[in-house]
């Protein structure tokens, strides 16, 4: 999957979120989620740059997944506790913030390995547990009508949730 597809599925993922957001009254954090999961929608493609990681190794799974999402979770708690707290952190989901940290790291991996297993080489989401690569193999990674059409769905997604959200 191509980055325009890799954006596509991630906001596919987040249109629930920043629904859910946006009707509790924090569009502030739905704006926060919406952007950090597409700044971050590459980040399992990061072995490519590392030396001795296979692509669609480690960093396709969803340890890494839980990995991104622990990280997230200690930040959005360091930052409360440090009394960084400029978007109402501390006052999300009854002050769970490495809950919600957590959510958000898993999240935007998960969305990256959800447009990987679209495409004929799979995903090992198991990885260390299991080298089972599950795929749908819809189209494959290079398919640019598949990329733009996933991109343009996560727009449609994204704005439709936004309708709803704000109209119900």
């Amino acid at each position: 999957m191509f980055r325009q597809g890799h954006y596509g599925v991630s906001l596919i993922v987040f249109a629930p979120v920043g629904f859910a957001l946006i009707h509790l009254g924090r569009p502030d954090l739905a704006f926060v989620v919406g952007v950090v999961m597409l700044w971050l929608a590459m980040l399992p493609d990061v072995d490519h740059r590392i030396p001795g990681i296979p692509h669609r190794g480690p960093t396709h799974s969803l340890a890494f997944a839980g990995l991104v999402g622990g990280v997230f979770a200690l930040v959005g708690q360091g930052l409360v506790l440090a009394g960084v707290d400029d978007i109402g952190l501390a006052a999300i989901a009854d002050g769970s913030v490495v809950v919600f940290g957590f959510l958000v790291g898993f999240l935007t991996v998960f969305a990256h390995l959800l447009g990987d297993a679209l495409t004929p080489a799979g995903v090992n989401f198991l990885w260390p547990l299991s080298g089972y690569e599950y795929t749908i193999s819809a189209w494959r990674a290079d398919n640019k009508l598949a990329n733009y059409g996933l991109f343009g769905v996560g727009i449609f997604a994204v704005a439709a949730a936004l309708y709803l959200a704000v109209t119900l």
